[in-house]
């Protein structure tokens, strides 16, 4: 179906940061799958993993236990602040989980009373969410993204769903005393530590702290959506440890499989509200899945990842400053965490497609986030010697725009 507005390119094999196309022209991938394979293309150990695994099991159904489902699990709470983890196949369905979670929470821990009222009518549950932000492409997850644009078309719209500007603080807590004016109201608050498709807008320190205390004070659920920042991609393993904030929940994908789908709600014990049947996924948590995420989580630490990521990170946004001195009336400035890095360019230079196409012509991989912003999210193997070749390519794309 006519759903991607693909670029005419075929891509065939990779290895490391390194991906080939059907003509045996080599590109350096600062994509990644956007944000999905953390290890890089074709990694050894990952192969090593998988391989066994697939001698073992690939899929069974959680009518069991599953032993690889259960070390995950396990090792996701040992290093965060959570306890408790659903398994499912991408982030949108982890966002999915976690809207069910809040009207649950909403409904039997703050009493918001949907018996017979109509839905979204001055009774039901609310979840507040940004503007600008992105949270998937399901019909519940795609209404708590805060971009009209991913709306057109598919009204009406699932109900119980408010915005607010991301980091203005006194937005959200104007917009929160509206809605619990008559009563309980709001179920949770559902924010991206970074906003990664809205354009690369960091998290405010101030603004997280402000909202956690808020929603500590009316018992509300605080959910981050992790699916981009988190599993090591602003080097912390977690995205809330660069707010200094602990949320109730957060919903991961994209990088904890290394390439492998899998999706993930962890939540702290207190919010556990799912009982048995009230969710579920045939594929979620399966074993093939869960060894991916394994691997992935112990090659962080084996490799030093972390540390590595805060690096590359710091070198990154160093070349990138540079070039923004260079073209000054092109680009504006240069903003991210870690490995997710945007380079924000001016009203009047070419839009972010156009520069990834011409990025693509010089053998370098980027995906826009907006029409103003070129994003790099690369393996977070990258060496310093694979960033300055790709801002050399950048640069050299944006010459040849400019001619």
């Amino acid at each position: 179906m006519d759903t991607y507005a693909r670029f005419p390119i075929s891509l065939t094999r990779g290895r490391g940061v390194w991906v080939w196309d059907s003509s045996g022209k080599r590109y350096l991938d600062c994509v990644a799958g956007i944000a999905v394979c953390t290890l890089g293309h074709s990694d050894g150990r990952m192969k090593r993993a998988l391989s066994r695994q697939l001698g073992k099991l690939q899929h069974v159904s959680n009518l069991y236990r599953i032993p690889e489902q259960e070390e995950l699990a396990a090792a996701i709470t040992a290093s965060s602040c959570l306890d408790r983890v659903f398994f499912c196949n991408s982030g949108a369905e982890a966002n999915e989980a976690a809207i069910k979670l809040a009207r649950k929470h909403g409904n039997t821990v703050r009493g918001i009373n949907t018996a017979g009222g109509i839905p979204g009518g001055e009774h039901s549950p609310l979840i507040l969410t940004a503007q600008a932000s992105f949270h998937g492409r399901t019909l519940a997850a795609v209404t708590a993204t805060g971009q009209p644009k991913y709306h057109q078309g598919f009204e009406p719209m699932v109900q119980g769903f408010r915005y607010f500007p991301y980091n203005d603080t006194a937005a959200f807590e104007t917009l929160l005393a509206s809605s619990e004016a008559q009563g309980p109201r709001v179920a949770a608050v559902l924010l991206e530590p970074i906003q990664g498709e809205g354009g690369v807008h960091p998290g405010n320190r101030a603004f997280f702290q402000r909202v956690r205390e808020l929603c500590d004070a009316h018992n509300i659920l605080l959910i981050f959506d992790e699916v981009q920042i988190g599993v090591g991609r602003s080097g912390l393993l977690w995205g809330y440890e660069q707010l200094g904030v602990e949320p109730d929940a957060i919903t991961l994908a994209k990088g904890l499989g290394g390439g492998i789908p899998i999706g993930a709600l962890a939540v702290k014990a207190k919010v556990d509200h799912f009982r048995p049947g009230e969710h579920a996924s045939t594929f979620g948590g399966n074993p093939f899945a869960c060894r991916a995420g394994l691997t992935v989580l112990a090659e962080l630490e084996r490799r030093k990842l972390l540390s590595h990521v805060q690096r590359m990170g710091e070198l990154l946004q160093e070349l990138l400053a540079e070039l923004v001195s260079r073209h000054p009336t092109l680009l504006e400035g240069v903003r991210g965490w870690g490995l997710l890095q945007g380079l924000v360019l001016r009203a009047e230079a070419p839009s972010a497609p156009e520069i990834v196409k011409a990025a693509m012509e010089q053998g370098l991989l980027l995906v826009p986030a907006g029409p103003q912003v070129v994003r790099f999210v690369p393996p977070l193997v990258i060496q310093p010697r694979h960033l300055r070749l790709a801002v050399d390519r950048l640069e050299r794309a944006l010459t040849s725009l400019g001619r």
